[in-house]
C-alpha cells in the first residue's frame, strides 16, 4: 500500500522506541525521512512491516550519544539491561524473561542468552560500541524462523555503514568529559575513512576508536600482602590493628581503557555484493561499579573488596557477507569466524568464607581468584529470499554453528599452608597457594534449517507460516583438583595439580518451532497485525563433573548430584496484536499488546558440593504487557518522541528450588524487569543568520522498582525505580558539529543490580562478611564533543 508522501514514515518502531532523522533534514524539507530497515530479510519501511521492531538510527545515536546496550535498553520499552557496569558485563532481556535472582556478578559471554545479537549478519553476543554504525534493529520477540541463531525473547541487530563504491569521505570525533565522584577527566576519540579503489565496484572503509574513562568507584579496604594480617580490627585484640598498615587506598578504581574498530573491504558487481569485514574491540576494565555500604558502610560510590579486580575482554569477528541477485530470489551467505578471551581477577574471600568449611579458622584470611577463558565460533548461515511479484513470497534457509570454550579457573590463598600446618598437622607447605583449580573445555555444535512462506490474500490482507527445526549436541569435559588441600594434607608434590575427578558430560536435543503472522491495512495509514511465535534457548550440560556416591567426607569436594547435571531447552510462546498507525501529517501512533507462556525456565543456581555456579530448569511462568510509541511533529524545527511500556510477569505454578533452591509460588512477580518503562525526547532545530543551525535536545528515561528474586522471596529486595535526565546543545555548519552535553544532569544516585542479600550482613568468625553489594548508575558526566566530516 502506498504511504502518504507528505508525511513520510518516521523511525518509529511498532511498539518501542523511536528512530529520529536529524533535525537539519526537518527544517529543511518539513518532513521526515522513511526509514527502511531489512528486519525481516527484504527492504522494506519500517511502518509496512507486521512485526514488532525498533530502528534506532546514527543520528539518534549521535543525538543522545548512545554507547552500547544500556543505553539501547533505556530508550526501547520492554527491553531490559541489568547494568553491571563494564566489569561484570550486562544481562539483557525483553519483556520480563527473566527469573534467576540479579547478581552482581560475572556473567557468561552471552548477555544472559535471551536475546541474540547480530552484528551485520553474523550471530555473536557483543556489547559492541556503537560508532560508525548506520543503524541498530531491536525485534521484540523470538525470530527462530527468519534468524539463523534461535531466540527465545528477541534479537538486535548492529549495522554497520558499508564500504561506499562512489565517494571517498573521512570523519574525525573527539569527546572530553567531567565524570562527577571521578578525580579524573575522560576522554575519547577516532574516526573513520572510506576510500573507494575502483569506481562502482570496490571499496574499503576502515574506523578505529579509543576510550579512557577515568572510572568513580574507590576501593578503601585494598589488602597490599594478603594472609599477613586481620582483615579488620577486632575489639580486644591488639594484633588486629596491624591491619592499618596492610591496607591501602585507591581511588577510581572501575575506570576503563577500550580500542574498537573495523576494517571492510566491499565488491559490488553486476549480480553481486560482498562485503569482508573484521571487527576488533578490547576492553580493560579495573574493578566494579559497586557499593558496599550495607554490608561495610562505605559511601555511595565506595566498596569494600580486598583486591581489585581487573578485568580483560577481546573480541575479534571476521565476516564474510555475499549477497547474489538470482532474479527469482536473492541469495544470501553469511559466514563468522570470531575470537573471544577473558582475563581477570576476583576477591573469592567472603564466597569461601560464607562456606563455613575452614577459611574462618584462619585470622588473616584472604583469597583471589584468576580467570582465564578462550572462545572460538564459526558460524555459516545460507538463505534464500523470493523477489518475484506475486501473491507468493517465501524464506528458506539452513544455520551451522561450531562453538568452542577453553576455560581456566585458579583460586589462591596466601597464608593458609602455614596456618594448616601450625594448627591442624599439615605436612609440607605449598609455595603458590594454589587452593583450587578448575579447567573447562566445552564444544556445541548447533544445526538449524528455517523458512516463512507468505501469501497476499488480497491487496489489504496477508498471511505468513514460518517453522524452524534445529539440533543441538552439547559436550563439556571439566577437571577439578584442590592442591593445596593434597599437598598441605595428604603428601603430594608442591606443584602438583591432581584432579579430583576427569570426566566428560554430554547431552543433544532436537525440536520444532512454529509462526503464524498476519495483517491487514484498514486503510493507507493503518495497518493492523496478529504474530504467534515459538521461541527457545539452547540448553546443554552444567560444567562439571558427577559426585560419587557416596560423596567423600575426608576432602573438599565440587560436584553434581544427578539432578544438577543437564539442563533442558527452555521455549517461550509469544501472542502479539499490534497496529502501526499515522493521523494528519505530523503524528504516529504505534502500539502493541502481548502476551508470553514461558516453560522450563532455565536458572542460574550454585551446586549442593562445593557452590559452583549452575543452571537448572523450573517452573512455567507468564509475562503479558503493552508496548506503545509516539512521534509528534509540531514544527519542522520542533518535534516530541515518546515510548512507553507496561510488563507483568509472574509464575503460574508453585517452583521448588526457583529461589536459591527455596520455592517460588503461584502468582510471584519476575525479578529484574520493571513494570513500568518510558522515554520521552523533546528536540529543537534553531537556523541561524551565518547559515549554521543550532540544535537542543532534552530527554527523559524512567522505570519503576524491580524485584531483585521472585516474588522478594529468601530476603529478596526490591530496588527503586528512578529516572535519568540527558541535554545538549550542538552547533553545526558545513562539516563541523560541537557540541555541549550533560548526563544524569541532576546526578540521580540510583542502584541497578545487587550481589546476594541481607542474609549475607552478618560475622563468619572475625570476619564482618562484604558479599552484599549493590550496582550504582554512572553520576554526572558533562563533556564537550566535535565532529569534523569530509566528503568528496
Amino acid at each position: 500500500m502506498q504511504k502518504s508522501s507528505v508525511f513520510k514514515t518516521s523511525a518509529l518502531s511498532a511498539a518501542v522506541a523511536s528512530t529520529i532523522v536529524c533535525g537539519d533534514l526537518a527544517a529543511q524539507s518539513g518532513t521526515l525521512e522513511e526509514v527502511i530497515v531489512t528486519a525481516t530479510r527484504r527492504p522494506q519501511s519500517i511502518q509496512d512491516i507486521p512485526i514488532n521492531i525498533t530502528s534506532i538510527s546514527s543520528e539518534l545515536i549521535e543525538q543522545q550519544r548512545l554507547t552500547d546496550l544500556a543505553d539501547i535498553a533505556r530508550i526501547v520499552p520492554g527491553m531490559t539491561v541489568i547494568d553491571q557496569g563494564p566489569r561484570s558485563g550486562n544481562t539483557l532481556t525483553v519483556r520480563g524473561l527473566s527469573a534467576g535472582s540479579i547478581q552482581a556478578t560475572d556473567q557468561d559471554n552471552n548477555g544472559g542468552g535471551l536475546v541474540a545479537t547480530y552484528v551485520g549478519e553474523v550471530p555473536l553476543y557483543i556489547d559492541l560500541k556503537l560508532n560508525d554504525m548506520q543503524r541498530v534493529e531491536v525485534l521484540m520477540g523470538p525470530q527462530g524462523t527468519l534468524y539463523g541463531a534461535g531466540t527465545l525473547g528477541g534479537a538486535v541487530r548492529y549495522i554497520p555503514n558499508k564500504p561506499q563504491t562512489d565517494v571517498l569521505s573521512y570523519q574525525v570525533r573527539g569527546d572530553v568529559y567531567d565524570l562527577s565522584e571521578s578525580s579524573d577527566a575522560g576522554y575519547e576519540g577516532g574516526g573513520t575513512i572510506n576510500i573507494p579503489l575502483i569506481e562502482d565496484r570496490l571499496a574499503l572503509r576502515g574506523s578505529i576508536d579509543y576510550l579512557n574513562d577515568p572510572g568513580f568507584i574507590d576501593y578503601n579496604y585494598l589488602v597490599r600482602e594478603a594472609g599477613v594480617s586481620y582483615p579488620q580490627e577486632v575489639e580486644g585484640i591488639p594484633e588486629s590493628q596491624d591491619r592499618n598498615a596492610n591496607l591501602k587506598r585507591k581511588k577510581d578504581v572501575n575506570d576503563q581503557e577500550t580500542w574498537s574498530g573495523r576494517l571492510a573491504l566491499r565488491y559490488t558487481g553486476d549480480w553481486l555484493d560482498s562485503t569482508l569485514s573484521y571487527y576488533y574491540q578490547d576492553e580493560k576494565v579495573g574493578g566494579r561499579q559497586v557499593n558496599s555500604r550495607d554490608s561495610f558502610g562505605t559511601g555511595k560510590y565506595e566498596a569494600a573488596l580486598r583486591f581489585e579486580e581487573p578485568n580483560e575482554r577481546k573480541n575479534e569477528l571476521i565476516a564474510l557477507e555475499l549477497v547474489a541477485d538470482l532474479g527469482f530470489a536473492e541469495l544470501t551467505s553469511a559466514t563468522g569466524y570470531s575470537e573471544y578471551s577473558e582475563n581477570g581477577q576476583r576477591d573469592q574471600t567472603d564466597l569461601l568464607l560464607n562456606q563455613e568449611l575452614y577459611y574462618e579458622f584462619f585470622p588473616s584470611f584472604s583469597a583471589f581468584t584468576r580467570d582465564e577463558g578462550n572462545e572460538d565460533t564459526f558460524t555459516q548461515e545460507v538463505r534464500l529470499v523470493s523477489t518475484t511479484d506475486g501473491p507468493w513470497s517465501w524464506i528458506i534457509g539452513g544455520f551451522y554453528s561450531d562453538f568452542k570454550l577453553d576455560a581456566l579457573s585458579q583460586e589462591f590463598t596466601p597464608g593458609l599452608d602455614q596456618f594448616f600446618i601450625d594448627c591442624c598437622d599439615g605436612e609440607q607447605l605449598r609455595p603458590d597457594s594454589l587452593e583450587y583449580n578448575q579447567t573447562v573445555k566445552q564444544t556445541t555444535k548447533q544445526m538449524a534449517a528455517f523458512g516463512e512462506l507468505g501469501y497476499q490474500i488480497t491487496d489489504a490482507w496477508q498471511v505468513t507460516v514460518g517453522a524452524r527445526w534445529f539440533k543441538f549436541d552439547d559436550e563439556v569435559a571439566l577437571q577439578i583438583a584442590f592442591p593445596l588441600q593434597d599437598t598441605v594434607f595428604f603428601g603430594e608434590p608442591p606443584d602438583s595439580i591432581i584432579p579430583f575427578t576427569n570426566e566428560k558430560n554430554d547431552a543433544d536435543d532436537d525440536d520444532v518451532i512454529y509462526k503464524f503472522n498476519t495483517s491487514y491495512d484498514f486503510s493507507d495509514d493503518i495497518l493492523g497485525f496478529l504474530t504467534i511465535s515459538e521461541g527457545y534457548r539452547l540448553g546443554g550440560v552444567n560444567a562439571l563433573v558427577a559426585c560419587p556416591n557416596p560423596p567423600p567426607d575426608d576432602r573438599q569436594i565440587a560436584c553434581a548430584l544427578p539432578d544438577e547435571a543437564l539442563v533442558k531447552s527452555d521455549k517461550s510462546t509469544n501472542y502479539e496484536i499490534g497496529v502501526h498507525s499515522q493521523f494528519s501529517d505530523s503524528l504516529l501512533l504505534n502500539g502493541s499488546v502481548y502476551y508470553i507462556n514461558w516453560d522450563d525456565i532455565r536458572l542460574p543456581t550454585t551446586s549442593t558440593f562445593g557452590a559452583i555456579p549452575i543452571e537448572t530448569n523450573g517452573g512455567k511462568a507468564e509475562s503479558y504487557g503493552i508496548e506503545l510509541a509516539a512521534h509528534y511533529l509540531i514544527t519542522p524545527d520542533l518535534w516530541f518522541t515518546g515510548s512507553y511500556s507496561y510488563n507483568n510477569a509472574q509464575l503460574t505454578d508453585d517452583a521448588p528450588g526457583i529461589i536459591d533452591g527455596e520455592e517460588g509460588f503461584k502468582g510471584d512477580r519476575l525479578p529484574g524487569t520493571p513494570k513500568h518503562q518510558g522515554f520521552l525526547s523533546a528536540n529543537y532545530s534553531l537556523g541561524l543568520n551565518d547559515g549554521s543551525s543550532l540544535d537542543l535536545t532534552w530527554s527523559i528515561t524512567a522505570q519503576s522498582n524491580v524485584y531483585t528474586k521472585v516474588g522478594k522471596r529468601n530476603f529478596g529486595e526490591e530496588l527503586d525505580g528512578f529516572s535519568l535526565q540527558y541535554v545538549s546543545a550542538t552547533w553545526l555548519k558545513d562539516a563541523w558539529s560541537v557540541g555541549l552535553y550533560g548526563e544524569n544532569i541532576f546526578n540521580k544516585y540510583a542502584e541497578t543490580g545487587v550481589r546476594g542479600d541481607v542474609s549475607d550482613i552478618r560475622t563468619v568468625g572475625l570476619f564482618n562478611l562484604r558479599t552484599y553489594y549493590h550496582n550504582v548508575v554512572r553520576p554526572r558526566q558533562i563533556g564537550l564533543r566535535f565532529t569534523y566530516s569530509f566528503d568528496k
